[in-house]
């Protein structure tokens, strides 16, 4: 049977234009070369629903003794012990109770973020919490902590906040990540979309300033105070807690274990999602350097998607899955998955695994209809790789193969 002379056409644009939107075709990673469009689902997995009932479970965390905790964007700090989730929400987190996201961010994606655990917990009782705090004409992402006693957070304190104030509630960001010094990586968004504006210019060049915190991973210390080798210590103008900067909206970030890496995924605007291997000091682009199209216009953001003085992404998505939550699976539990990374998507419902070599280049990508927006994903104690879906009501899913 003749080739329709439109598939010849087709294929003959697409050579010339490989990635629709961008102004030239540029020169990037060999991991990019390969299939951008959705892969097929992979089947053979087993899906347990552990709990229902959440309110926009937003991240979630394991304590030494099992039990699971879980954030919900309104404000509420939920408890999962032995499979059943405890009616009654932990009482003590203070202002975040009273500022959260059905208040001040209705329709946006402020509120109560992600939660982690001090690595030294059984020591020290500290629990660490991001969020968005203020109003919808003035607000920040806030790092805070607070003493967990098995009852009630106690001894809430703001250990760091964003330095610029914005409007609206975009891009907080606020994936939280211990380091294996018991350093602390928060990942902070760019501010917003057009026309929203800091300064006299679009907020989310603030990713390319240095004195700013918006668009950056930041690191500080248990205490919120500066460690000595942050890369920008140094210079002047510069905020002492960047440790990498050129980022839009980082909502997954994980340390890799296996290979000593940190791995993040982040929102493009229109197509242009991210997985980029954060190192300190480095720049990642955003918004000179992108794969995103405009909301409001078919143009690209950015005039080039690789610039040689910036770092070049792992994988890139267009069409968007809105990467949210991510994990490297490290157990022996299941064999098959030890190094994957697997990351949730709040666009394309799934759950998303990358296969990486042993240099940690994406080499396949398969994915888990899993139905719901996935908005975290995260390794538990006992192996077992669990998801957590963003909705009202949500739910805590435990996810292995069949």
């Amino acid at each position: 049977m003749k080739t329709p002379y439109w598939l010849i056409l087709i294929g003959f644009l697409g050579s010339l234009f490989p990635l629709w939107g961008c102004a030239a075709a540029p020169t990037v990673p060999e991991t990019l070369s390969g299939p951008q469009a959705e892969e097929p689902p992979v089947t053979a997995v087993k899906t347990v629903s552990v709990v229902q009932g959440l309110e926009h479970p937003w991240g979630l965390a394991w304590l030494p003794n099992g039990d699971i905790l879980i954030t919900e964007r309104p404000g509420r700090l939920r408890r999962v012990r032995n499979g059943k989730l405890d009616p009654n929400p932990i009482p003590g987190l203070g202002e975040v109770a009273t500022v959260g996201a059905e208040q001040v961010f209705a329709s946006q994606q402020g509120g109560l973020l992600d939660i982690a655990v001090h690595p030294r917990f059984q020591e020290t009782g500290w629990l660490y919490f991001s969020y968005a705090h203020g109003s919808r004409e003035a607000n920040r992402t806030r790092v805070a902590r607070a003493k967990f006693d098995g009852q009630a957070l106690t001894d809430w304190e703001v250990i760091f906040e964003v330095g610029q104030s914005k409007r609206d509630g975009q891009h907080f960001g606020s994936r939280l990540v211990w380091l294996p010094d018991q350093t602390l990586l928060v990942s902070i968004g760019d501010g917003g979309n057009p026309p929203v504006r800091l300064e006299g210019d679009l907020i989310r060049l603030q990713a390319q300033n240095l004195g700013s915190h918006l668009g950056k991973v930041i690191r500080i210390t248990e205490d919120g105070k500066i460690p000595p080798n942050n890369p920008f210590l140094n210079r002047p103008g510069a905020a002492p807690e960047v440790w990498s900067y050129g980022h839009r909206n980082i909502q997954g970030m994980a340390y890799d274990p296996l290979r000593k890496k940190v791995w993040a995924t982040e929102h493009g605007s229109r197509g242009g999602d991210e997985l980029n291997e954060v190192r300190r000091g480095e720049n990642y682009g955003w918004p000179l350097v992108s794969f995103s199209l405009e909301y409001s216009a078919d143009k690209p953001v950015a005039p080039t998607s690789a610039d040689p003085a910036m770092v070049s992404p792992q994988r890139v998505w267009t069409p968007a899955i809105a990467p949210s939550g991510l994990a490297v699976y490290t157990s022996n539990r299941f064999p098959q998955w030890r190094g994957n990374l697997f990351l949730g998507g709040l666009v394309s419902r799934s759950l998303h695994r990358l296969e990486l070599d042993e240099e940690g280049r994406v080499k396949r990508e398969s994915r888990v209809p899993i139905g719901e927006r996935t908005r975290d994903a995260r390794q538990g104690p006992d192996g077992y790789l669990y998801v957590l879906t963003d909705a009202n009501p949500g739910q805590l899913l435990r996810l292995a193969p069949e």
